[in-house]
């Protein structure tokens, strides 16, 4: 029998989760929200720490240089913001904790790639995260239209009025 702690972090966790280990470059699709208007920002970048990988709690951390500075941003995996990650490359190291890779730059930088089959590692169905993708996709086309619907009415407005400035000036 589940306890009440559990049917909680149940209902919070995601279906399905890309499976992630260190060393991994990913592609993490991340839902922002500025001011009314939300859209979606990649964060491309190498796994240097995995937390609670069981746990709904479960944690990445995913540094990239940008700008030769290095960023590091820690994501939720069953985050509803992250909408979808994508591993690109896979890596064989040795530990959990890539910390040392902080000091690294340039050729030491590089880890040793290992083959994996890309579809089979990326391909989940998330069936919530889809239909968020599906919803904002609607909305963003609703607003075009409307933009759309309001720039034809002023254009019509606009012809009107040459229109009848014309029409008064043969009338002349």
């Amino acid at each position: 029998m589940q306890s009440v702690i559990q049917k909680l972090e149940a209902k919070y966790k995601k279906s399905a989760v890309v499976d992630v280990h260190s060393g991994d470059t990913v592609k993490v699709h991340q839902k922002i929200r500025e001011g009314n208007k939300e859209r979606v920002q990649i964060f491309q970048g190498m796994v240097i720490r995995c937390d609670r990988t069981g746990s709904h709690t479960s944690r990445i951390t995913v540094r990239r240089l940008a700008s030769g500075i290095g960023v590091e941003k820690s994501f939720l995996l069953h985050s509803p913001l992250v909408l979808k990650i994508e591993v690109t490359k896979r890596s064989k190291v040795r530990r959990n904790y890539l910390t040392y890779m902080r000091d690294r730059t340039g050729k030491s930088a590089r880890l040793t790639s290992v083959d994996f089959d890309r579809q089979s590692v990326n391909n989940i169905h998330d069936v919530k995260a889809e239909e968020e993708e599906a919803k904002l996709a609607e909305e963003k086309a609703a607003v075009a239209e409307a933009e759309a619907a309001t720039k034809a009415a002023e254009e019509a407005e606009k012809d009107a009025k040459v229109a009848a400035a014309l029409a008064s000036r043969e009338a002349k």
